[in-house]
């Protein structure tokens, strides 16, 4: 028996070397199902207890053991392996990340699209999307519009997730890995009672990565796209009595690592055949990515996050009230993007003349140096085209802070599950404290100020500033009822009634531009006289209702349909951004305008679908159609004023769609399972650029596939293998509205942007582990293909090009994981 045993694990050892060198089935994780064969999964995707099956809408569901065996931790994972949705993440710091599900897109510097919501408390900074939550047990997806039931910002849909709770005995678990690129990755938990109707859950972890690029001026650094950081969490559940518990928790979190890992890609047809130089007319997927930026990136967020919830039963309902408190603050530092407007050649304020020299002398000292073409350096500033993130001081470098404190709380009232009618009430309350800097300044060679403001005889002079606080009170009510009308027919109603009082102050001071001599926030004037900037106020309100329909028409079948409307507040950009586009990009003939207050976003969804199980094959079939009305988009524009980032409204938008996903039980122990999403998305109305109506949604993949496939098998006595594959393919996606057609530029020339969809892609990751009772090693790949892919393309359109970020590149490790 042992030398069966011995011979097994050889033949597995080979398999695994030859499954990392890309030799394995297609996967996908099949997150619709009942997990392991076991049980049906239950879910609280409409806060009720109720089985996956009966849930009238689409649901994507990873259960403790999927998320164990498939490696998923964070919300990329999370989305990697669901149809419909995809992500952006990490492209310009710690705190960015948009999710977009089926078509509705989280405008960044708006607030999110998606409902997070961490053991029954909402979280409303969009940062928290980004991180790590503690030890799962359960991570639960809704698409389609949420608000009715989850509330606020949830137009695209809902992540719910669950935690581990305190164990009767004292438990625990670790799991740590190390991978290519330096990457080192642990996370511990451990749970048990502190005294008779106590009990707590203590977990953490840690990651560590030197990323997958390098700056060829700062010595080949690794600079680019390295992070580390770790979270703490503490939960203790207490019984009050046999009706109460109190259940309270904290995380706190801290990240540090590099921001805007961008290269420029040209979009400028006219250059590219009047110089012979095709690079000045480049297709995004086809860029050779070079970072050679002189100042050194930097970003740190630091997170604290409590709460504490009461549930009390009473006879026939159940009283559930919590408050929460989050307090999140981020700031990046990076090199400037401004160099071939001249910003930094000359000054009328002789305190920054140092400034002025510094570029002189490092375009001359660096004639000739490595650069991305189009770009060079001649030795003189007019002589060259820098492009963005040049190793010369010419571009300067930027400043960006954003911190939110919020405090909610929410009262509810429920019926306990167990009758034919199901029901619950409640209001909800959120104050939010949130400030907002983007900061141009010089460069003297000496490094960046981590500062709003910095004089001019500082170390990085402020040339332009941007800097708000935002100030926000939101209310609602809500309520909703189910009712079974038989045992085989189901309707529910839900209703939310939204109002979101928001205030903005301007804070920067009313001083000159030490370079041009113009105030420094265009919105206090477009000279050198200078007004303070006049606090706004604005009120917005919605009613939200939400119908379901559910009817069984077998034991292993079910019909639903569903209809609601979703909501997300409308908002205040940096103040004075209006005046920039409409002063620099007017007197070009750029149709773009903004302003400074953009409108509240709002969407109209319909959905029907099967659902159910035939033999060894689950099965689910949904088509959609939702009309957004006020899309929040996020902009980003470049020019002789520095930077500038905006949230802008697509006045309409229709989005439709078709979802599947199967699951086959082949054997015992073995299973294959797909998915796909296939979306037909149109902008139908867009007065910020009329020219763009006919063009699809932006940040919206045209499809998404999932092919996948997982082995378990005992190999001896006590010892498990399980090999496991999951490929995502995702469709071509436009990442702006302007797509294929031409717009003005501030060269004189038009820009064409064809070339700025990024390209269908797929990825294979493969797992393949041994395990014990106790413990469990895995060999694991991911982009085991090398493929190389765009995280985000950010065109500037008036700039005459993009701003892209690269994808993953291959990474390959070792993972042990051990309980107790």
């Amino acid at each position: 028996m042992r030398k069966i045993c011995m011979k097994r694990m050889l033949l597995v050892g080979s398999g695994l070397g030859l499954a990392l060198q890309g030799q394995a089935a297609l996967a996908q994780q099949a997150a619709t199902t009942q997990p392991d064969g076991q049980g049906e999964l239950v879910v609280t995707a409409r806060r009720v207890n109720e089985r996956l099956s009966d849930v009238p809408g689409s649901v994507s569901v990873l259960s403790e053991a999927q998320l164990a065996k498939g490696g998923i931790r964070s919300t990329e994972d999370f989305v990697k392996v669901t149809p419909g949705v995809t992500i952006v993440a990490s492209t310009t710091d710690a705190s960015d990340v948009q999710i977009n599900i089926r078509g509705v897109n989280g405008a960044r510097d708006a607030e999110g699209s998606i409902a997070l919501v961490v053991d029954g408390i909402l979280k409303t900074n969009t940062a928290s999307l980004n991180q790590q939550q503690g030890a799962l047990t359960q991570v639960e997806i809704l698409k389609g519009p949420q608000g009715a039931i989850y509330g606020r910002n949830a137009t695209a849909g809902a992540i719910v997730i669950q935690t581990r709770k305190p164990s009767d005995t004292m438990q625990g678990g670790a799991r740590l890995s190390y991978a290519t690129q330096n990457t080192a990755k642990g996370e511990a938990w451990v749970s048990g009672p502190l005294m008779p109707g106590v009990g707590f859950v203590l977990s953490g972890d840690y990651m560590n990565t030197d990323g997958f690029y390098r700056n060829t001026f700062l010595g080949n650094a690794k600079l680019v796209d390295y992070q580390h950081g770790f979270n703490i969490n503490a939960r203790v559940i207490a019984d009050l009595d046999d009706q109460t518990k109190l259940d309270t928790k904290v995380h706190f979190g801290r990240t540090k690592g590099a921001s805007l890992s961008f290269n420029a890609a040209f979009a400028l047809p006219g250059f590219a055949a009047a110089t012979g130089i095709p690079t000045f007319n480049e297709n995004v997927n086809t860029h050779p990515f070079k970072f050679y930026g002189n100042i050194v990136p930097q970003n740190e967020q630091k997170t604290l996050e409590m709460s504490t919830k009461l549930t009390h039963d009473f006879a026939g309902a159940t009283l559930t009230a919590w408050v929460a408190y989050n307090d999140i603050r981020n700031w990046l530092i990076a090199d400037g993007t401004s160099a071939d407007f001249q910003l930094f050649t000359s000054a009328v304020n002789p305190a920054v003349s140092g400034v002025v020299s510094s570029c002189a002398s490092t375009v001359a000292a660096l004639a000739g140096y490595p650069m991305a073409s189009p770009t060079y350096l001649a030795g003189t500033s007019a002589g060259s085209l820098f492009g963005p993130y040049s190793p010369t001081t010419c571009d300067g470098s930027q400043y960006q802070r954003r911190e939110q404190r919020d405090i909610s709380g929410e009262i509810r009232i429920a019926s306990r599950n167990g009758g034919s009618l199901n029901w619950q009430a409640g209001l909800y309350y959120i104050n939010i404290k949130r400030r907002a800097v983007v900061t141009s300044q010089g460069d003297k060679g000496q490094g960046a100020a981590a500062a709003a403001y910095t004089p001019p005889s500082g170390i990085s002079p402020t040339n332009q500033l941007f800097d708000d606080s935002f100030r926000t009170n939101a209310y609602a009510g809500f309520a909703s009822a189910d009712y079974s009308v038989t045992k085989a027919f189901n309707a529910g109603v839900a209703l939310r009634y939204d109002v979101e009082e928001r205030h903005v102050t301007n804070n920067v001071p009313m001083l000159l531009d030490p370079f041009s001599g113009r105030c420094l926030n265009p919105g206090q004037g477009l000279g050198s006289t200078c007004s303070p900037i006049t606090p706004l106020s604005r009120t917005f309100q919605q009613f939200e209702p939400k119908v379901t329909l559910r009817y069984r028409f077998g034991p292993e079948a079910t019909v639903y349909a569903n209809w609601g409307v979703g909501f997300k507040s409308g908002g205040f950009n940096n103040q004075g951004a209006s005046a920039i586009v409409a002063s620099y990009f007017g007197a070009i003939g750029s149709e773009a305008r903004i302003e400074d207050i953009y409108k509240p976003e709002r969407s109209s969804s319909f959905e029907a679908g099967v659902k159910g199980r035939l033999g060894p094959v689950d099965y689910t079939l949904a088509g959609y159609y939702n009309r957004v009305t006020n899309m929040q988009f996020f902009e980003f524009f470049v020019g002789g004023f520095g930077l500038l980032r905006v949230v802008e409204n697509i006045d309409k938008v229709d989005l439709k769609g078709i979802e599947g996903n199967i699951n086959v039980r082949l054997k015992p122990g073995w299973t294959a399972f797909a998915s796909a999403n296939v979306m037909d998305s149109k902008i139908k109305a867009n007065s910020v650029r009329p020219s763009t109506v006919g063009n699809k949604s932006p940040y919206t993949a045209d499809y998404t596939v999932n092919l996948g496939s997982q082995f378990e098998t005992p190999i001896c006595d006590g010892l498990n293998l399980l090999l496991r594959a999951d490929y995502r393919l995702t469709g071509p996606t436009w990442f702006h509205v302007v797509q294929a057609q031409s717009n003005p530029t501030i060269f004189g020339a038009p820009g064409n942007y064809t070339g700025t969809r990024r390209n269908a892609y797929g990825i294979l990751d493969l797992r393949a582990s041994l395990s014990g009772k106790s413990w469990n090693l895995t060999a694991f790949g991911t982009n085991v293909l090398r493929k190389r892919y765009l995280a985000e393309v950010i065109p500037a359109v008036e700039f005459g090009g993009s701003f892209i970020a690269p994808g993953a590149l291959s990474q390959f490790g070792l993972e042990l994981g051990v309980k107790f």
